[in-house]
């Protein structure tokens, strides 16, 4: 039988794991206990040698209904489901980093990472911080003690377009981990894998659950990575499938030992949200496209910074990788435009800090989600104070597109 689509195989996924009573959705398990007849099999499970439950922090029903949907997604051969994405990004970096490693990192990063980044630095991790549009700047700051590299498909809010493709090459040549946040793009527009990806990020918060109603993050191994060369994998988990030797170790060092799970509930919202992603993201991505055209014809405007103009500075790569560009853009406010002002003049378009909802959403970047970095470093990454971040939404274009004619006006 042929393999099916994207929307087909993911709406049919809890279907075809033949939940309980035939339902179609895989029921919401509550339970963080697992009750066994035969005390022997709850230590086999214990030891890896028998599949099951032992506990919730780790292992949950309808978690793991959720973690296969994003494998599928992936094309990728296991994933481990977070409380958020933050908390996949972080347990993932501190299970296979060590003190005295080295990560080579995009500068143009989300800012939570960004912040995450410089903890790793204060625990004896070095972070070198690049221009991931050009892989020669990844390449010279690789070192002997490099282990892995990690980009962002497209960067928030300044929507710079990473050189994924040879930077995961240079990852192969390397030998390095190569880590990408997918969750600008989602699966539905991008697959890392077929860049060389090793491990693949996503905040399940954003576009993959869709609606803003919970939180939840993934990593996925793309099954590229030959783990028994990486030297940080502890002897405990270097047995049985060698492809799996990582994100073992990330569940166990990371989730279970950390403990940032999520819970059946939100899990639940995420895996019933994501069946609806396709076409959420091109209604986005249409409306998107839309707005930043706009703008970019705006006197008020400054800058819009959105791939799919053609005077983004990585338009074409952004044409070349993904199947749309995105449902995210900013602009930059002329001189004597305050961004606070506009914001306020609309109506459709809701002033919040998340992004990959169904509605739009907007935010005045240097004085919320940057503010910490500093004025230096929002220089660098090309924030400046009157920047507006706009996440789009599935509304109407027309009404979109009114909203942005009365804020400017």
């Amino acid at each position: 039988m042929a393999k099916k689509g994207f929307t087909t195989t993911n709406l049919h996924s809890d279907r075809k794991s033949k939940p309980e009573h035939g339902v179609l959705h895989k029921a919401v398990h509550p339970s963080v206990a697992y009750g066994y007849d035969d005390a022997r099999h709850l230590a086999e499970v214990f030891q890896g040698k028998r599949a099951g439950y032992n506990y919730g922090r780790q292992l949950n029903p309808t978690v793991t209904a959720l973690q296969d949907r994003i494998t599928a997604m992936e094309d990728g051969v296991a994933s481990v489901a977070f409380a958020t994405g933050m908390a996949a990004i972080a347990s993932t970096m501190l299970s296979l980093l060590r003190q005295g490693d080295h990560v080579v990192s995009s500068a143009f990063l989300f800012g939570n990472t960004n912040s995450f980044f410089g903890t790793l630095q204060l625990l004896g991790i070095e972070v070198s911080f690049v221009d991931a549009t050009d892989v020669a700047e990844v390449e010279a700051a690789i070192t002997e003690r490099t282990k892995l590299v990690f980009v962002e498909t497209i960067a928030n809010p300044v929507t710079q377009v990473a050189d994924l493709s040879a930077i995961g090459e240079l990852c192969k040549q390397r030998g390095l981990v190569y880590c990408v946040d997918n969750t600008m793009t989602s699966p539905h527009l991008f697959s890392p894998k077929t860049v060389g990806a090793s491990l693949i990020v996503n905040s399940l918060t954003k576009y993959i659950g869709g609606h803003g109603n919970a939180l939840g993050g993934a990593i996925t191994d793309a099954g590229n990575y030959d783990w028994e060369a990486f030297d940080n994998i502890l002897d405990t988990y270097r047995k049985g499938d060698a492809k799996l030797w990582g994100i073992t170790q990330i569940k166990k060092k990371g989730l279970r030992d950390m403990g940032a799970s999520l819970g059946p509930e939100a899990a639940h919202h995420l895996a019933v949200g994501s069946e609806t992603l396709p076409m959420r993201m091109d209604r986005a991505c249409a409306n998107a496209q839309a707005l930043a055209e706009f703008c970019s014809n705006h006197a008020k405007v400054k800058n819009t910074f959105y791939p799919g103009l053609e005077s983004h500075p990585q338009h074409q790569r952004a044409k070349q990788l993904f199947k749309n560009f995105g449902a995210i853009f900013s602009i930059d406010l002329e001189s004597g435009v305050d961004c606070f002002d506009v914001l306020n003049r609309m109506d459709t378009i809701v002033a919040s800090s998340n992004l990959g909802d169904t509605r739009s959403l907007a935010i005045p970047v240097a004085h919320t989600i940057y503010y910490e970095m500093g004025p230096e470093r929002r220089a660098s990454m090309g924030v400046a104070d009157s920047m507006i971040r706009f996440s789009v939404g599935i509304e109407d274009t027309e009404d979109l597109l009114e909203d942005f004619q009365r804020a400017l006006a």
